[in-house]
């Protein structure tokens, strides 16, 4: 259970404007991405699916946001994938990574255009290269919220994604979804994996470059 303090109005004091120095772990996210080597598995009416993707995120630096006493640092992200035979969207998704310095917090908010959002959480140190996220159903936390057609048809029990910074530059993630599929006993594991190639770098967040423009002049 965190301890929170008594004061939950006062905002730090001093806080540094640049993002990209104060992510942590999740500095090695920050730019863009691609990965050629997705494969999905998800549940058909004829049993699992597999597919196989091609995704670019984005991810950019956001100044810092204060919960009266509780900073986070962070990156606002957009997902987006397709499959080599079909032009449509397969998937997009957009939201948020976050870290909180003063206690190792990390957090993943998730919004996807099917109507459902969710926010993980994990703990990790500055200078981790394995990174843990969860989110379960029922959570006023950390949890997970769905239309009403998504909780009949197929309920999101839990997410884990799994991601690893690996040596060459590049990151992997496992994510692995639980479902309660409608007529079917068993629940379904539902898991996304790929390789991800740095295609840019971040620029600064937007106040870090006005502090660094007027140092300039």
């Amino acid at each position: 259970m965190p301890v929170f303090p008594e004061d939950i109005f006062t905002e730090p004091a001093d806080v540094d404007p640049d993002t990209l120095a104060n992510l942590g772990p999740l500095r090695r996210l920050a730019g863009g991405w691609e990965g050629r080597q997705g494969v999905d598995l998800n549940p058909k009416a004829d049993g699992p699916e597999r597919r196989e993707f091609i995704e670019r995120i984005l991810f950019e630096p956001i100044d810092p946001q204060a919960n009266g006493p509780q900073l986070f640092y962070g990156l606002r992200y957009h997902i987006h994938i397709n499959t080599a035979e079909e032009d449509i969207t397969f998937h997009d998704q957009v939201g948020y990574w976050l870290w909180e310095p003063a206690t190792g917090l990390v957090l993943q908010s998730l919004t996807i255009p099917r109507g459902q959002t969710a926010i993980a959480s994990g703990q990790a140190a500055p200078d981790a290269d394995r990174l843990v996220l969860t989110a379960e159903r029922g959570q006023t936390e950390y949890g997970i919220c769905s239309t009403a057609f998504l909780e009949y048809a197929f309920r999101t029990d839990s997410y884990r994604i799994e991601v690893i910074f690996n040596e060459d530059g590049s990151w992997s993630y496992v994510q692995d979804t639980m479902l309660t599929v409608r007529g079917r006993t068993e629940p379904f594991a539902h898991r996304d994996v790929n390789t991800l190639l740095r295609t840019s770098y971040p620029v600064p967040n937007p106040l870090a470059q006005i502090v660094a423009a007027r140092q300039q002049v």
